[in-house]
């Protein structure tokens, strides 16, 4: 049945994975993109697909469900660029070329990429060949709600705004993720391919992705917490 809500779909993907045993650290899963069991398993099958195998440059979300993602991009010799989370450091560069090869595993983690990446300014943000995104509940359509501050919309469109094409955007889920329906706000990254450990959905026809940023939706206190949009305001 589809949700009227995101939150409604949201709270019951967060119930789902605790109440089943599906939830991994970091707990409790709710108000966070949610890492399950078979994440490592679900990054192998999304890396081996043509989108992630023939890509040089990726952005992935710094969340816990993905560094199985960052890790096996860089083993694969891609270069994995990581916002911040909040965006509140900007992104940051991981080379593989640059590290060493036992160094690769803890370089994913989120506690120890500083000591491997470097931070890269605006301007020197190359095109990516993929996104990869994090999500709390997704469509076999390519709808997606994220855990709901809106963070992976906001790089979208920063990236856009800087001129940057239209780039395809995956995902990796566990199957209770997986819903039937989802509401769509004008202003969503729309999923180009959904991967599960069980399975991958290639989604033909996604929704349209933003052009840019919305400003009409950011009130005053976000765009100063993060200097990203404080410069991009600038920009514009």
């Amino acid at each position: 049945m589809p949700f009227d809500t995101k939150q409604a779909a949201r709270e019951r993907v967060w119930s789902t994975l605790e109440d089943e045993g599906l939830a991994r650290f970091p707990f409790p899963p709710q108000g966070r993109i949610p890492n399950f069991a078979g994440a490592q398993d679900a990054a192998a099958r999304l890396v081996d697909q043509p989108l992630l195998r023939e890509a040089d440059r990726v952005k992935v979300n710094p969340d816990a469900p993905q560094r199985f993602v960052r890790q096996a991009l860089l083993e694969a010799g891609t270069r994995v660029f990581v916002p911040t989370p909040r965006l509140r450091g900007g992104f940051k560069r991981l080379d593989p070329d640059a590290i060493a090869a036992e160094d690769l595993a803890d370089a994913a983690k989120l506690s120890q990429m500083d000591a491997h990446a470097e931070p890269v300014d605006l301007d020197e943000l190359p095109a990516m060949d993929a996104i990869v995104a994090g999500s709390v509940a997704v469509t076999r359509e390519g709808r997606r709600a994220g855990k709901g501050e809106g963070y992976t919309d906001l790089e979208y469109a920063i990236l856009r705004e800087l001129g940057h094409p239209d780039t395809p955007v995956a995902t990796t889920v566990h199957p209770v993720q997986i819903v039937d329906g989802l509401p769509r706000d004008d202003t969503d990254v729309p999923l180009s391919l959904v991967v599960s450990p069980e399975e991958a959905i290639r989604v033909d026809e996604t929704p349209p992705a933003p052009e840019g940023i919305d400003w009409t939706k950011l009130d005053e206190d976000r765009i100063e917490e993060m200097p990203v949009l404080a410069e991009m305001r600038q920009r514009s």
